[in-house]
């Protein structure tokens, strides 16, 4: 890999641009990104210094950022479309420009120095009414433990596993990010191991401590997300984080990762643990969903499934409510059978294992202080079942078996 001084060197050789290899010209767009100060970066040091988690940008308005949950408009003028389009344009690379013509939206991460500290963004831009515009997430620098995080107990035991998978469940903006980083973070904290990730774009960055860490990014360290799991059998990883499951060869890739003594992370948009069954089935055509459940059974370890709450602690902004489903051998026997409308049950039954539903999560949340009554009754998916926890009843479950 060409380092700073062979780029700068590259960068003054007389000859033009089409005599540089592909190899010289890409590091050349990233080195000359990484030193240049864009004029958008005004803007995500507003978002950092106002203590904002989101920055969204849209033509005819000025910038927005949400803090404690809710958006609020910097104090300058309305965005024009030219000015937009001279703010958004140069943080993509030419392949993020393709991507963004080609599908009319594309996503990477962006840094920027505030008061001599370096914050990380997760950036996505996309066309709205023909208009360009810009939502970006920023990424704490710290990585938080599980205490800071308010997740369960249960979520530490998932970390001493050295083989098999791990799925962190939810939708957009639920949080599954940062407790995987957490998660990560616990096992670089405790163990020399090996630890890979292939990412779209990188969010957090990893500090070492007992583990070695490397971090790839797809698109700019590597071509695409196929490649770099071929480069992954050939890199010696004890753990590894590939990112979302969107598709049959993604899901197929981290499941034979987990078969061959691999600890596997990953993500997947659901709405519960139970349900995860089923969206991953959907990958997948009928006649290989047998195979597909024996493969989930005998190599999933558990399945998390969360959702990110308003806090009424100070202090606090949002707390996680989470399902917890590990793979015990009621777990296993309900998949491989395909009862999966049992499993809630299963998991209800289950404190024994680690397990949780949304109902025992949200009832510890009231318990401890960190949220309110009406925001867990909004988010209940058994109002009834939460208005009998929290007068201490617990509802016997019917047979599962």
């Amino acid at each position: 890999m060409a380092t700073a001084e062979e780029i700068e060197r590259i960068d003054e050789k007389p000859a033009t641009a089409k005599h540089r290899t592909a190899e010289e010209e890409a590091f050349i767009e990233r080195f000359a990104n990484k030193k240049r100060e864009l004029e958008v970066d005004r803007i995500f040091r507003a978002l950092v210094k106002l203590e904002g988690s989101d920055l969204h940008m849209k033509v005819g308005r000025p910038p927005m950022i949400r803090t404690r949950n809710e958006l609020k408009p910097l104090n300058r003028p309305p965005v024009s479309d030219e000015e937009m389009t001279s703010l958004l344009m140069p943080l993509m690379s030419e392949r993020h420009r393709k991507i963004f013509e080609e599908e009319g939206g594309a996503d990477f991460s962006h840094t920027c120095e505030v008061d001599g500290v370096t914050w990380r963004f997760r950036v996505n831009l996309l066309l709205q009414m023909g208009h360009m515009g810009l939502v970006a997430r920023r990424v704490n620098n710290r990585i938080p433990d599980f205490k800071g995080l308010f997740l369960p107990p249960a979520m530490e035991s998932l970390c001493y596993f050295d083989q098999g998978m791990i799925l962190l469940a939810g939708v957009t903006g639920s949080g599954k990010s940062t407790t995987i980083a957490s998660m990560l973070n616990f096992i670089n904290q405790r163990e020399r191991v090996h630890i890979l990730t292939l990412e779209d774009p990188i969010e957090f960055v990893y500090t070492e401590d007992k583990a070695l860490i490397n971090q790839r990014e797809i698109g700019v360290d590597v071509k695409d997300f196929k490649i770099a799991m071929k480069h992954a059998v050939r890199q010696d990883p004890d753990i590894m984080l590939v990112g979302e499951m969107r598709d049959e060869e993604t899901f197929m890739t981290a499941i034979h990762a987990a078969e061959t003594g691999h600890l596997v992370f990953g993500t997947i948009h659901a709405s519960s643990s139970s349900s995860c069954i089923g969206r991953i089935l959907d990958l997948f055509p009928e006649e290989l969903h047998g195979a597909i459940r024996s493969a989930i059974a005998f190599n999933m370890k558990g399945i998390v499934a969360q959702k990110l709450l308003k806090s009424i602690r100070p202090g606090v902004p949002r707390v996680p409510t989470c399902e917890i489903m590990t793979f015990n051998p009621t777990i296993r026997k309900l998949i491989l059978e395909g009862h999966d409308h049992k499993l809630p049950d299963a998991i209800r039954i289950g404190a024994a294992d680690g397990m949780q539903d949304f109902t025992m999560s949200l009832k510890q949340l009231i318990d401890d202080g960190l949220i309110d009554r009406p925001t867990a009754f909004e988010v209940a998916p058994n109002p009834d079942a939460l208005k009998m926890a929290l007068k201490g009843i617990n509802v016997s479950s019917p047979g599962i078996l």
